[in-house]
């Protein structure tokens, strides 16, 4: 289908504690709890939990829309043969936007209805605020609005991942024990309520979200370590979710050793986010290729942030834009990262559904500078740094949408 959804009231763009290896390896986990004290837990062997049957090791590559759902277009998915879409919906809005009334919610409900499969991450920001306690008023009435927002994601979402990035959303003091019962004492609660909502045999799995940086042994705490132990003991938490934006693309392989073999073996696997974004902001300051210089008359000493600066002011012919960035070796060296990282992925036989940042989002371009993470050289659609191809669609960036649709599949696209 590639007619308008203007049926939807919403703006869809369209054309109008630590784990030892002994406890790895045995069915049983010890978790520490919110008092101290222990607690043993039993993994879940293979087959459903709650009468939830797992989502398979699909190894779908779907489309990534972050904070922005809002922006999805129908004709720009179909033409790259994405199936899945995925974004996070920050719970602090539905004290100021009903959950009924929210574009986020909205859309995602539209992209279901369209035939899609969904992803959403339930973000939960807490970087200038303290983690409220279990069995505290503030933890009431945090479960409290998290009570208005299910009924809107059960059982329409195929997948909930359960926080957006818990360990980047909060404050850094709080990166411990703290975190742990927050996001414990949410996932038992988001488990009950599928159970009240969906039934039996609800149709929306769930993950924990999602994991960062975890190529830097610093960033592997002791929090991290209970986190993953919670995952592994708990029978209705199918697996969790890795965002593994790195400097150096082998280092992806980091989040996976590590992760891995800390889940049950039957546990799956999400990479909602993944990039180079930190190698490119490497070469932010670099000069741009001379053959592009003399093309398109720039001083032979111009950066290349400040032609991408230029392309945001006033975005670029579709070939200047490819010009800037095929001529430019440590771009062109890294063209394949979606075959080869889904390659990665896939070999595990573990993933089940990864997504890619699928369109540029205001956010990106916002206060740009030579410092600016480049998130905007990770999308498939260069919407706005190129100028729109004219028949509703944005125009791709250059690179990513042939090997997006070269990784595109037909398992996993039919909804169950």
């Amino acid at each position: 289908m590639t007619e308008p959804l203007t049926h939807f009231p919403i703006r869809i763009r369209t054309v109008a504690g630590v784990l030892t290896t002994l406890a790895m390896a045995l069915p049983i986990a010890t978790l520490t709890v919110g008092d101290g004290s222990t607690a043993v837990a039993r993994s879940a062997v293979s087959g459903a939990a709650d009468g939830v049957d797992p989502l398979p090791a699909l190894g779908v590559l779907g489309a990534n829309y972050n904070e922005n759902l809002d922006r999805m277009n129908e004709r720009e998915l179909r033409s790259a043969g994405a199936t899945w879409v995925r974004g996070f919906y920050t719970l602090p809005e539905a004290d100021s936007v009903p959950p009924a009334q929210s574009d986020t919610l909205r859309a995602i409900r539209a992209a279901h209805d369209e035939g899609f499969r969904t992803v959403l991450s339930l973000k939960f920001p807490k970087a200038n605020s303290s983690f409220p306690r279990p069995g505290s008023a503030e933890m009431a009435a945090e479960l409290a609005r998290l009570d208005r927002v299910l009924p809107h994601v059960f059982p329409t979402v195929d997948v909930v991942t359960i926080g957006n990035e818990p360990f980047i959303e909060s404050l850094p003091a709080e990166r411990d024990a703290r975190l742990n019962e927050f996001y414990e004492t949410v996932a038992r609660h988001v488990i009950s309520r599928r159970a009240e909502l969906c039934g039996a045999d609800c149709g929306t799995h769930l993950y924990m979200g999602a994991l960062n940086r975890l190529d830097l042994p610093q960033h592997r705490t002791p929090a991290v370590e209970r986190y993953l132990a919670f995952v592994r003991a708990t029978p209705e938490i199918e697996g969790v979710d890795l965002h593994p934006h790195v400097v150096d693309q082998a280092r992806i392989q980091d989040f996976l050793d590590y992760t891995l073999p800390r889940l049950r073996p039957e546990q799956t696997f999400l990479v909602t986010e993944f990039s180079l974004v930190w190698y490119w902001q490497q070469h932010m300051t670099d000069r741009i290729p001379a053959d592009f210089a003399r093309s398109y008359g720039y001083a032979p000493h111009t950066e290349v942030w400040q032609v991408i600066g230029d392309a945001i002011e006033r975005p670029f012919p579709s070939r200047k834009w490819n010009d800037l960035l095929s001529q430019s070796p440590w771009f062109e060296a890294k063209k394949h990262l979606l075959r080869e990282e889904m390659g990665r992925f896939r070999g595990t036989g573990r993933l089940a559904v990864a997504t890619y940042g699928f369109n540029q989002i205001p956010s990106m371009t916002a206060g740009w500078s030579a410092t600016k993470p480049p998130w905007l050289l990770n999308s498939v659609f260069a919407d706005l740094t190129v100028q729109p191809s004219g028949d509703g669609m944005s125009t791709p960036g250059y690179a990513w949408i042939d090997d997006f649709r070269m990784l595109q599949q037909p398992r996993g696209t039919a909804r169950r």
